[in-house]
């Protein structure tokens, strides 16, 4: 399933700041866009799958998942 984020990019002297607004506590910071572009995609990935193993643990084992569009 693919899903679309929004980043927020800001430069700041040297460095490009980056938050994806969707996602509390995904962001990062890099010398160029294309640098932070690419960062923002780890982070994100990383907080997906970190999410993602938090709440089938949470669950217990006995679940079923289910798709959820907005």
């Amino acid at each position: 399933m693919k899903t679309d984020h929004t980043a927020i990019l800001k430069q700041d002297g040297d460095w490009w700041i980056g938050w994806v607004e969707e996602v509390p506590g995904v962001n990062a910071q890099e010398q160029t866009k294309e640098e932070l572009m690419d960062s923002l995609r780890e982070a994100l990935r990383e907080a997906i799958e970190f999410n993602r193993e938090d709440a089938r643990s949470a669950a217990c084992g006995d679940f079923i998942e289910e798709p959820l569009a907005l």
